[in-house]
């Protein structure tokens, strides 16, 4: 078959990582980055750490508002999907490049597989909640990371074409844990195991919201260990205009290569982020994670007790930090390795 993947954000890279490696030698891929991460530390650095191809068409989109990024994203894939006619598009996710990529395939009758399936966070103010929504319910296949995720899909009246295969990012980080080994990203920033925290936040709602980013920038201050804070373009362009310069104890430094950043959430004392994929990198990893978010779509973490949802509140997230203690029990909540296997065998 020919099979078109859909890709756009830094989180895509890592869980296209070894779909795409398990399709190599038994269908043609066609790969379409749309361009929505597109700098070298967000983008062309993933793709040769991944050992990604090169994409086969690359949109340029850029940033920009949700319409207008997701409309120039609809416009590329629809003349891609007409030019190179794929039996089925694979997408990812929850963001506009998964969602732009589902609407042109369905409206051009094209069969769409959705990875990443049937998550909720049950909160519709969020535009990944949307994406998601909309993806699933034009998806023909679904492939979920757990049975939580069937049974959202199932709620809402989506059982035809509902796979649990495990999830793909569990996959990547075993590759990844022991590429990681090789990096020397504390030695650089002067680290040690243990003796730092780790923070991240990108999210749109947050970021557009500059009382929530001072509450948080408040918080990291006010931690007990150096906070290591790699910061996402539209973060630092948010804490320039909104005048927020951090504290002694919180370096602000570039985007983390995948490598890099494994390599730092593992000697982490703890990681605090609004980041869905890290959540459960965490969780794999065994590194107590504060969400700074009100609620989450990787409920699972929370419930085994190795993540916590502390909001964007100053004393919420502090206190968060000090009393989070992971229980010695860890399930394999989201399966066992060889989900991106699974995937490719239920698409032929």
């Amino acid at each position: 078959m020919t099979i078109m993947t859909i890709v756009g954000a830094r989180p895509q890279f890592i869980k296209a990582a070894p779909v795409s490696r398990a399709l190599h030698g038994r269908h043609r891929q066609i790969l379409l980055h749309t361009g929505q991460h597109y700098d070298d530390n967000m983008s062309g650095q993933f793709f040769r750490e991944l050992g990604l191809p090169a994409p086969d068409l690359d949109l340029g989109v850029g940033s920009g508002r949700h319409g207008e990024q997701t409309a120039a994203m609809l416009a590329g894939i629809e003349r891609a999907m007409l030019e190179w006619r794929p039996a089925t598009v694979i997408v990812y996710g929850d963001t506009n490049s998964t969602l732009a990529g589902a609407l042109a395939a369905s409206k051009l009758q094209i069969s769409i597989a959705h990875v990443e399936a049937g998550l909720r966070a049950f909160n519709r103010s969020l535009p990944e909640e949307t994406n998601r929504i909309v993806t699933d319910h034009l998806a023909s296949q679904l492939f979920c990371p757990s049975a939580v995720s069937a049974r959202h899909l199932a709620a809402e009246g989506i059982t035809r074409g509902v796979h649990v295969v495990g999830d793909v990012m569990a996959d990547q980080l075993a590759w990844a844990v022991a590429c990681a080994a090789q990096s020397r990203v504390l030695e650089r920033l002067g680290l040690s195991d243990r003796g730092y925290f780790l923070a991240t936040v990108h999210r749109a709602g947050t970021v557009a919201d500059p009382a929530a980013l001072d509450r948080i920038m408040r918080a990291l201050e006010q931690l007990d260990a150096r906070v290591v804070f790699p910061v996402h373009p539209r973060t630092r362009t948010a804490l320039t205009a909104a005048g927020l310069e951090p504290r002694a104890n919180v370096t602000l430094v570039e985007p983390a290569g995948y490598l890099d950043m494994i390599r730092l959430q593992q000697g982490a004392r703890a990681i605090l982020t609004d980041s869905g994929g890290m959540q459960k990198e965490a969780y794999w990893l065994r590194v107590p994670c504060v969400t700074m978010r009100d609620e989450t779509e990787w409920d699972e973490t929370v419930s085994a007790g190795w993540n916590t949802l502390a909001g964007t509140e100053t004393d919420r997230i502090i206190e968060a930090v000090r009393t989070l203690t992971p229980p010695a029990a860890h399930p394999p909540i989201y399966g066992s390795a060889g989900a991106a296997a699974r995937i490719v065998e239920l698409l032929a």
